[in-house]
Parts: structure tokens; sequence; C-alpha cells
């Protein structure tokens, strides 16, 4: 049997899983002012709560590179989403505290490798010029996840309560795994289902691979760090992490606190910003590609990066300024999110551009735990800043968009391979 387009099945298969991540993690926030009262909590320690994820979703960005680079993408996506659906699930078994920051800790862990699995799949499916389209694509998974999330899980509470919503939410990894592996048989070269066609497609329109057995062999985490334009990568992400994160984790305690909206009242509101992130993924690969017609890889995703990131500048200005009722945040907030998926598929795709192979993972596991950090540190100061107002808060989010850009633009001298 052959299958027209096997790469987009592929990506499509991630796509959903980006989704079920996206459920999985949103519940918590959403339902929040119901488990809250339920296991007598406060906002510090939600605050508490997300930074163990934060933290243990950096350490798994980290050690998900290494394994994936090891298993391959096909072992390592069920890994990840067979152990985060697990979590989700114990999440029902919460009594307080320190139960739920061990079960969100496990949840942390486990789906922090559906990024770098995804850059490595990208990398093995997809030529050069496609990447960064497939990369919007995977991206668009987290925002229709939460754009599915915050209605579903506000009337799967209001039906079954939050126990039980964490358990009807988690088995849907378990079923993906099905379909995974059913049709992620084996690489493009020797898939069985893949037209000879699509494979001459895949392998044509990537990086020539050196013959030499040096140049071949993946490069230590060292030799990789040595190089300047990974360190623009790292910068890059730890700069712009904070954007999507804060809004995460933080819009529905917003909506709570500065509206005092109710679970169901949040689910309603929540959605709409991600509708804006949806567009921008797939806008943002959509975009790149066309400039690669005229462009070189360098200068397309640094104007592709640099639109992005002045969108998040002139949007956040506009909700401290304006942003008067929950209408018009969530708006603005559509406008962000907007521009922060139109850059972030072109600045996750700069590892397979720098390196090849077995190399790939540990860059963007790297990037993805340095990103992390920033958003934990970010955790830590809301509850500070934010006693009276969030405009703190945005304000820092609008120095650290054009920061993002410097990184790229700075550091990354030309978005080129680069060798150990």
């Amino acid at each position: 049997m052959k299958l027209k387009g096997l790469r987009w099945y592929i990506i499509g298969l991630i796509c959903i899983a980006t989704m079920i991540n996206y459920i999985d993690r949103s519940a918590l926030g959403i339902m929040w002012p119901a488990m809250r009262d339920d296991l007598g909590l406060t906002e510090d320690d939600y605050a508490w709560i997300i930074n163990i994820f934060t933290i243990t979703y950096a350490a798994g960005k980290f050690i998900s590179g290494a394994v994936y680079d090891k298993v391959g993408t096909k072992i390592g996506f069920v890994f990840s989403i067979f152990f985060w659906s697990l979590a989700s699930v114990l999440h029902a078994f919460t009594k307080g505290l320190m139960s739920l920051g061990i079960f969100r800790g496990g949840l942390g862990i486990a789906e922090a490798g559906n990024w770098p699995g995804a850059v490595k799949s990208n990398a093995e499916w997809f030529p050069l010029k496609e990447r960064a389209l497939a990369q919007g694509i995977f991206n668009a998974g987290a925002a229709i996840g939460s754009i599915i999330a915050a209605p579903t899980i506000a009337e799967l509470y209001g039906e079954y309560g939050w126990k039980m919503t964490f358990v009807i939410i988690g088995v849907l990894g378990f079923i993906w795994i099905v379909p995974w592996l059913i049709v992620n048989k084996k690489l493009p070269k020797d898939h069985p289902w893949i037209t000879d066609e699509e494979r001459e497609h895949i392998l044509s329109g990537q990086p020539a691979e050196s013959e030499s057995d040096e140049d071949s062999k993946p490069m230590s985490l060292g030799e990789i760090l040595s190089a300047k334009e990974a360190w623009g990568v790292l910068a890059a992400r730890f700069f712009i992490e904070p954007v999507w994160w804060l809004f995460v984790f933080w819009m529905p305690i917003y909506l709570n606190k500065e509206y005092d909206f109710n679970v169901k009242e949040i689910g309603y509101y929540a959605w709409i910003p991600y509708v804006g992130a949806a567009i921008g993924s797939i806008a943002g690969g959509w975009f790149v590609k066309r400039l690669l017609a005229k462009l070189n890889v360098d200068k397309a995703r640094k104007r592709v990066i640099a639109i992005g990131c002045g969108i998040i500048f002139i949007a956040i200005l506009g909700a401290i300024l304006f942003a008067d009722s929950p209408e018009k945040f969530v708006a603005y907030v559509f406008v962000v999110l907007f521009g922060f998926q139109f850059s972030i598929s072109n600045i996750q795709t700069i590892p397979s551009d720098l390196l090849k192979g077995r190399s790939v993972g540990k860059l963007a596991g790297l990037a993805g735990a340095v990103g992390a950090i920033s958003v934990m540190i970010m955790n830590w100061l809301i509850p500070i800043i934010t006693k009276t107002s969030y405009t703190p808060a945005f304000i820092i989010l609008a120095v650290i968009a054009p920061l993002a850009v410097l990184s790229v633009f700075v550091l990354i001298k030309e978005i080129k391979p680069i060798r150990s």
C-alpha cells in the first residue's frame, strides 16, 4: 500500500498529540477556582504548583532531547504521551498541595518531550523549505488544543466535576498511541507506504550528509555550545517563551481576579486568544515558505521572526493602554499570541537548520529547557509584581520580545549548517 502525502499524516498526528498536550496542561488553570476551594489552596500555592511543572518541564526538555536522539521519534513520542496521559489521570487522586505537586511534576517531565520530538521529526520528514510550515502546523496544535480546552473543560467540569475531567482528558493520549504506531512505521528512506516521488522530494530537499566519519558523528553538547549560533537559539528562547506562558498559566487567574469570572465564564473567554495563535502558527510557516522562494534561509527566517516580535510589542502596548474590559483584553491577547506563534515556529526550526541527525534533539531540547527556566522566573515574579495590577508583567513582556529578535540577529550571523 502506498499513501500519498505521508509526511502530512505524520505531522498531522503530531499536531493532534500537541492538542492533547495542551488540553491536559490547560485543565489546571481553567478549573483552579473550583480546585482551590475544594482543596483549601491559595494563589501562592498555584504559583508554586506551576513552577514545579515548569522546573520539571525544563528538565524534561533537556532529557527528552537526548532520549529522542537515542531511541528515535517513533518510540520517543510513545514514551512521552503515555506518561503524560498517566500523570493527567493521576490528578483525579489529588488530596492536597503535595500530591498535586507530584502529579504536576510528572506531567511536566513527560509533556516536555513533545517539542524536541516534533523538531526532530520535522527534520526527518520534511525538506528544508517546508520545515517552518510543518513546525507551524505542529504549533497550531498548541493553539487549537487551548481553543478546545477552555470550553470543553468548562463543560466537562460542569457535568462531571474536576476529578473525572482529568481522567477523561488523560485517556485521549492513550488512544493516540494506536494510530501513531500504525502510520509511523519507519523513516522516509525505508517506509513501506511512502511513494517514490515523496521519498525523493523529502530526501533531495534535505542538507547533504557528510561522508566523513568524523562529521557524521553526533556533536557533543560541548561542541554544540562552542558555536555562537547555538547561544543565539538559547537566548531567543529564553526571552520569548514567557510571552506565551504568562497567558497559558495566568490568563484564567487574571480573568477570575480582575473580573470575578467563575470556571464556566473563564471557559467562554479564555479560548478566544488561541484562535489568533492558531492563525499565527500557520501564517508564519506559510509566509516563510513564500519568502524562501526568493530569499535564503537566513534572511527569510530572520524577517519572519522580526515581524512576529514586532506584532507582540505593539499589541502588548495596546493592552496596557486600552484594555479596560474583558472583551478588549482578550482581543489584544489574540494579537499577542498571533505574533508569538508567527515567530516561534521559525525560532524552533533553527536547530534543524544549524545541525543534523542525532545532534538536533540536543539543541532543541536544551533550548526548550532554557525557555522553561525563564518562564519559571516569570512565574515566581507574577504574584510579587501583580498584587495591585498586571501592568508590570505586561511591561516585562513588551521589553523581552525585542530582545529575542536581537538574540537571533546578533548571535546568529547566518542561519546555515555548522560543523563540529
